[in-house]
């Protein structure tokens, strides 16, 4: 690999970057977002990526029903859309290169009009080397606010969080490839971890207060479960606004561009820490200072108990009651095929036949002296005379059963992986169309039952977010066949290693529209398609 593949790591010149700022627009306003390279300090100078000098990016209020004007321009390192991340706009204004628009060339701009028809908590991201781009810092949020007073309970205040981490090695992030994605097996994970662009959180709150957390997962791939030790959390939002039903909560697992909105009660004076908990360790996150109050909490702390229930999705939860009893209309499979490990299927046999041992590439303690699969990952074993070697930065692993990767269990794997040597697929079970080739067409008013079937006869399974871009928004029915209780519109949806998850997408937007994995790798490397959304015909008069 030559130098000339990699992108730049320098950071003479560049500007510090900032810190993220609040811009409240109106409907009819025009605002304007540049792209660049900017330098952060981070145990020592990183060249990244900002939007409006910023990492995150602004935050953007809008009233729910605008229409802006974004004007981006684009002097960063790569040409680039920006994806207005789960809003239903018009097509082509969604950011898709090639598709709905043509690629913003460096030096070059674009002008495209956002509306924003739903309340709810959105974030907007490049579409184009989404893995370099996004991982280099271009991401930013955006809260819709709701034209009904009381859509959300009653807050003191609200704070927008972003999650990502970072890998950083050398004193540089780790090298991206000009012509195309690595750590396409599990999704390049990030030694650093990264809160609202920071290492650490620090906030503060006054004893009785309510304070909103919009909380999104912009990381390329690393899942996070969220909690506060110290306080109460209650669970009112998700992708495009709230649950059918409040729910009080001790954390929240939120998968690369889920998001989640969580109402805090904070009832003690003291710190209150923020946390991201796996099943092996904690990771802290940061802080909420709490400071004693004189006068005890406001109208919203004495509310904070009630938990509310929407009267929409309840209605919508009795007009879909017979929905999960049919059968779906589509059924989208979740496949890998990793050469990089087994290599073609004669070679594999003809090794296996003289093997004595086998071994688990991401479980090293699984080993049997026959052929066959892991029990805790399903990865097929391979002979343990041609297993690579564990690595000393590999996590301690233990057997969840869970059906997610926490960690990067293979790092050595992952890193030499591509999209040549493992390759990703969705596959059309009805026409055995993969990725690009499936082609689906919908009616707006369409009510589309979708079973995604993350299959476990694959080289390498694993969890998987899938996201719908603004062709509608959808409800999860099921997992594995039990009903969803508590309804919540989505446009991404974490499928386990193993589950079928049956959604209902209410198609509303004509247009062309992408669906795809959003482990940034895995869109990288080709786990995306395109469907068609045709307008209703006019009735005949």
């Amino acid at each position: 690999m030559t130098d000339h593949d990699l992108f730049p790591t320098e950071t003479a010149g560049l500007a510090p970057v900032a810190r993220p700022g609040v811009v409240r627009l109106a409907d009819g306003d025009r605002y304007a977002l540049s792209i660049g390279p900017v330098r952060k300090e981070l145990g020592g100078d990183l060249r990244m990526l900002a939007y409006n000098g910023s990492i995150p990016g602004p935050t953007l209020h809008v009233p729910q029903g605008a229409r802006i004007t974004v004007d981006v321009r684009n002097d960063g390192d790569v040409e680039t859309t920006v994806h207005w991340h789960g809003l239903r706009l018009e097509n082509r204004y969604d950011g898709v290169p090639h598709e709905t628009q043509t690629p913003i060339p460096i030096g070059g701009g674009y002008r495209c009009e956002v509306q924003f028809p739903d309340a709810g908590f959105y974030w907007y991201h490049p579409h184009m080397r989404e893995d370099f781009a996004q991982e280099m810092g271009l991401y930013g949020t955006i809260v819709v606010e709701p034209a009904d007073a009381g859509f959300w309970p009653a807050v003191d205040r609200e704070l927008t969080l972003t999650l990502d981490d970072l890998l950083v090695e050398d004193g540089h992030i780790a090298a991206f490839h000009r012509s195309g994605p690595n750590f396409t097996a599990m999704g390049r994970f990030g030694n650093v971890l990264l809160i609202n662009g920071e290492t650490a959180f620090q906030g503060t709150a006054t004893v009785g207060e309510v304070v909103r957390l919009y909380l999104v997962n912009t990381a390329n791939t690393r899942l996070f479960d969220v909690g506060l030790r110290g306080a109460r959390m209650k669970l009112v939002g998700g992708d495009s606004g709230r649950y059918e039903h409040e729910m009080f909560v001790d954390d929240v697992l939120l998968a690369p561009s889920e998001r989640a909105v969580l109402d805090v009660l904070f009832d003690s004076p003291g710190e209150v820490r923020l946390e991201h908990r796996t099943p092996d360790r904690v990771y802290d996150l940061g802080c909420f200072s709490v400071a004693p109050a004189g006068n005890g909490g406001g109208a919203a702390a004495g509310a904070f108990a009630t938990l509310r229930t929407d009267p929409e999705l309840t209605a919508e939860h009795r007009l879909i009651a017979q929905e999960p009893d049919r059968p779906p209309d589509k059924i989208l499979a979740f496949v890998s095929k990793m050469p990089l490990l087994y290599g073609e299927e004669v070679a594999a046999s003809s090794e296996e036949a003289s093997a004595s041992s086998y071994v688990c590439p991401m479980h090293p303690q699984i080993t049997s002296s026959e052929p066959g699969t892991c029990p805790i990952c399903g990865m097929k074993l391979v002979p343990a005379e041609s297993a690579p070697a564990a690595s000393h930065d590999a996590p301690e692993s233990h057997d969840h059963g869970d059906g997610l990767e926490w960690e990067d269990l293979m790092p050595e794997i992952n890193r030499a992986s591509d999209p040549t040597n493992m390759i990703w697929q969705l596959v059309d079970r009805e026409t055995g169309a993969v990725n690009g080739d499936i082609d689906w067409t919908f009616t707006v008013g369409d009510r589309v039952k979708i079973r995604l079937v993350n299959e476990m006869d694959s080289d390498h399974p694993m969890h998987h977010p899938f996201h719908i871009h603004g062709a509608g928004r959808f409800l999860v029915l099921s997992r594995d066949g039990e009903p969803e209780l508590n309804l919540v519109w989505k446009d991404t949806v974490l499928l386990r290693a193993g589950e079928t998850v049956d959604v209902l997408l209410d198609v509303s937007n004509p247009g062309l529209w992408m669906a795809h994995c959003h482990i940034a790798e895995h869109t990288e490397s080709g786990m995306m398609f395109s469907f068609t959304v045709a307008r209703r015909p006019e009735p005949v008069r």
